[in-house]
């Protein structure tokens, strides 16, 4: 006898609640192996794959893709004695070309059939899955049975596989001519939704000439199927709403998700995931720890002379060395002189927490959100090694693969702002830090430099730092040691 496992919802890390399916990379009937990965979620911080915990074949799919479930829910059932008793099957799609039951609001229309020979007939139901995809429908072409489709085919919408398929007729037993004759060829119709004409009144189908508006696109809420005045006017305020400067398109995908309002001037889409991670912790890092921010403007013109040094240093040759990579190391430095700033609260136990190591936080913008994924003991790197990571988090951030392992337990975190053309900004403390420090765009700009005024490349920095933590004498020694090292980069061979 089979043996059906459910595997539930696990949690992929920090006690979180809830995941998306993404995307299942098995189907029902499958076979899977232990440790195979079967889908992929999407949690509050990162996308993660889990594999299969078991041996067998995939019996059933529980949960859709883009569903949010809870930890502990089931989300796929697997056969793990398969051979006890084949799995169960899905259902069998409809065969191409087969007759849908004629009705007026559905997607396919009976037209009509007209009797032929058993080769044509046996000709038309040859047309299977193996013919053509399940998810495609292929017309018989009235007079020359089935055609050569070069272009794309119409994809089959849940409303067409749910729709049953009429058997066709079987011909009539006839006797044998007496002469070898063309049997006549089967003609099937296939009406569509994007082929059926609209029913409107005279003076609808003038408003709808008059507005522009294509009435065989409009969904009618008449009666017996009738596009109403209202109908057609409904159809042109979306229509206008599309056009409007902030409706960039269907396509895009963070609107994908949404749902646009009958007017068209407004897409509503549910708070989740990264969005919902990231808002939670903003608003409790704002509320909770008293932000103060200073700012400081800074000549580095050396340090962009390093930076072009370095990256003609065969040394660095396999790495990307940026301004960042400089202000990285600079504020580590900084850290190292004043490590009193690397610390957190702990509310419950009304302590400080001081924090012996750095872990460095790099915030990273995504399609998913921003995430902050950090360099673990990032104090003990070198120039090429603090490279290399910030590298390889930064790729693994913009695939999407960021772990909940990468954004826990961050120290201390580095916004680069700068990247975007920004000078500099006010930036919220990432939850369980005592400060963040946002990098600005650079700039050539005249600057005394040795009592002349010359172009610089100049920047400004921002340190914000949790008050309760942090005097305004600490966080404004911690970024002047910053400044320091951007200015002239030869001070960190001291400091270091």
């Amino acid at each position: 006898m089979p043996t059906y496992q459910q595997f539930p919802l696990p949690d992929a890390g920090e006690g979180l609640t809830e995941a998306e399916i993404v995307e299942w990379h098995v189907a029902v009937g499958d076979t899977v192996t232990v440790n195979q990965t079967i889908v992929e979620i999407e949690t509050a911080k990162s996308l993660v794959e889990l594999p299969s915990p078991w041996s067998g074949v995939v019996s059933r799919i529980l949960v859709e893709t883009g569903t949010t479930v809870d930890v502990g829910t089931p989300i796929i059932e697997i056969d793990t004695d398969p051979h006890g008793q084949p799995a169960p099957a899905l259902p069998p799609a409809p065969a191409a070309g087969a007759i849908a039951h004629g009705h007026h609001g559905g997607e396919a229309t009976h037209v009509g059939v007209e009797p032929g020979g058993a080769d044509e007939i046996a000709s038309a139901r040859a047309v299977s899955p193996e013919a053509a995809p399940p998810t495609e429908r292929q017309a018989v072409l009235v007079g020359y049975g089935l055609a050569e489709q070069d272009g794309p085919r119409r994809r089959r919408s849940a409303q067409d596989a749910a729709t049953p398929a009429a058997p066709v007729p079987a011909p009539a037993p006839a006797a044998a001519p007496a002469a070898p004759a063309p049997a006549p060829v089967q003609t099937v119709v296939t009406v569509t939704a994007a082929t059926r004409h609209a029913l409107a009144k005279p003076p609808v189908r003038k408003l709808a000439r008059d507005m522009g508006v294509d009435l065989d696109s409009v969904s009618p809420t008449g009666p017996g199927g009738i596009v109403t005045r209202e109908d057609v006017l409904a159809q042109a305020a979306q229509a206008e709403g599309r056009t409007l400067a902030t409706y960039p398109g269907d396509v895009d995908p963070w609107l994908a998700s949404g749902i646009v309002s009958a007017d068209g001037r407004q897409t509503r889409v549910p708070v989740k995931s990264v969005r919902k991670r990231t808002a939670e912790a903003m608003v409790a890092s704002a509320f909770t720890a008293p932000h103060v921010t200073v700012f400081h403007t800074v000549d580095v013109t050396r340090t962009m002379k390093l930076v072009e040094t370095l990256r003609a240093d065969r040394e660095f040759a396999d790495v990307r060395v940026t301004p960042l990579l400089v202000a990285a190391k600079a504020l580590l430095l900084a850290v190292r002189r004043h490590p009193e700033i690397n610390a957190s609260w702990d509310e419950a136990r009304q302590e400080i927490v001081y924090k012996h190591y750095v872990n460095l936080g790099i915030a990273a913008a995504t399609p998913r959100g921003l995430v902050v994924p950090n360099i673990k003991d990032a104090h003990r790197l070198g120039m090429k090694d603090l490279a290399q990571a910030l590298m390889g988090l930064t790729a693994t951030a913009r695939a999407g693969k960021t772990s909940p392992t990468d954004m826990s337990d961050g120290t201390i975190t580095i916004t680069n702002v700068g990247v975007f053309g920004i000078d500099t900004g006010t930036p919220i403390l990432n939850p369980g830090e005592a400060a963040i420090l946002a990098f600005g765009a650079i700039r050539e700009q005249p600057w005394v430099h040795k009592g002349k005024i010359k172009v610089r490349h100049v920047t400004q920095l921002a340190l914000s730092f949790d008050h309760r933590l942090v005097d305004g004498e600490l966080g404004s020694r911690l970024l002047a040691d910053v400044a320091a090292v951007l200015a002239d980069p030869a001070r960190g061979l001291v400091w270091g």
